[in-house]
Parts: structure tokens; C-alpha cells; sequence
């Protein structure tokens, strides 16, 4: 199995006890898919002495993860990423999808200060659109307002002319009852 991540990257873990987590890389395995990062997955082991010299006893140490539940730490970026493949100098190399940077420590160099330049150029597209999109809102809530001055008189109106018919209406009810109640006095 080929394995993205290396001895001596820094990683974040995506998956199990130790979601959130981060630590660098002291083993791999490629054969079994599993990395072994420094302090996270901490596990306790009860040996028991093999011979005099040694000291049996509790001891805490870490315990392999899958290399799918971790993800590389961008040293440019300082963000978990997936791992892309480009070539530098003829040599294929390992590099961060989000900045373009290159996470083999041979080239990091050389990459470092174009990932720099598209972060900022990213940053910069990215503060524009925030711009364009503030100016958006302003100018269709001048517009809903406008709408919502002509609407307003004609609500107006509709309301004054449906509180007429209600008034009409507890009038004439009213009315009907004492004639209702004359007509009874009068019976009497």
C-alpha cells in the first residue's frame, strides 16, 4: 500500500478518541496502512520482567492509528489537507491542495513563497467578493423598500374598507337586537 503521509509530518486527527488532536509522525507502517504520532492514541500496557534487570510495572505509550484517520498539516498554511502530487525539478513531490505548497521537506523552500503569493492573491479575490457581495444586499433592500411604500397604501385602504364592513356589520347587529327587545317589551 502506498502511503501519503511520511515520517515527520505534522498531522490532525480526523477520526476516533483522539478526534481534533495533533502530533507528529515517529513510525509508519505502509504493509498495515498505520502511523504512530506522539502522543495521541495513548494506550496502557502491563509487562510483567523478563529477567532481574528489567522492572515490571504500567506503562503508557501510543498505540498505531489507520493513516486514513489522519490528515497532513500544511507547514505554509498551517491547515489539514489532502495530498497532491506535482513535480519540481523533474522529482515528483507531495503538495498541498489548498495552497499548492510542497510538504517534502527538500522543497519546501522553493515552494514556500509562491503558496505565500496565491494565499494572499486568494485572500485579496476573497475580500472582493465580500465587497461585491455587501453591495449587493444594500441595493435590493433599497428596492424592497421602495416595493414596500407602494404595497403600503393599498393595504391601507384594504383594511379601512374591510374595518368599515366589520363596523357596518356589529351596527346592524345591534340594531336587530333592540328591535329584538322592543318587540319582546312591546309583547309584554
Amino acid at each position: 500500500m502506498k502511503m501519503t503521509v511520511k515520517t515527520g509530518d505534522n498531522v490532525l486527527v480526523i477520526a476516533g478518541k483522539d478526534k481534533g488532536k495533533s502530533g507528529k509522525v515517529s513510525a509508519v507502517n505502509a504493509k498495515e496502512g498505520t502511523v504512530l504520532v506522539e502522543n495521541i492514541n495513548i494506550v496502557t500496557k502491563h509487562q510483567k520482567a523478563r529477567t532481574q534487570n528489567e522492572k515490571s510495572g504500567i506503562f503508557k505509550r501510543p498505540a498505531p492509528i489507520d493513516a486514513s484517520n489522519v490528515m497532513v498539516i500544511c507547514p505554509v498554511c498551517n491547515k489539514a489537507t489532502r495530498i497532491a502530487h506535482a513535480e519540481i525539478d523533474g522529482k515528483k513531490v507531495r503538495s498541498c491542495k489548498k495552497c499548492g505548497a510542497s510538504l517534502d521537506k527538500e522543497f519546501v523552500k522553493q515552494t514556500k513563497k509562491d503558496a505565500k503569493k496565491a494565499i494572499k492573491a486568494s485572500e485579496l479575490k476573497g475580500a472582493n467578493l465580500k465587497a461585491v457581495a455587501e453591495e449587493k444586499p444594500a441595493k435590493t433592500a433599497a428596492k424592497s423598500t421602495t416595493k414596500a411604500a407602494e404595497k403600503k397604501p393599498a393595504t391601507k385602504t384594504a383594511t379601512k374598507t374591510t374595518a368599515a364592513k366589520s363596523t357596518s356589520k356589529t351596527t346592524a347587529a345591534k340594531t336587530t337586537t333592540k328591535k329584538s327587545t322592543t318587540e319582546k317589551k312591546e309583547a309584554e
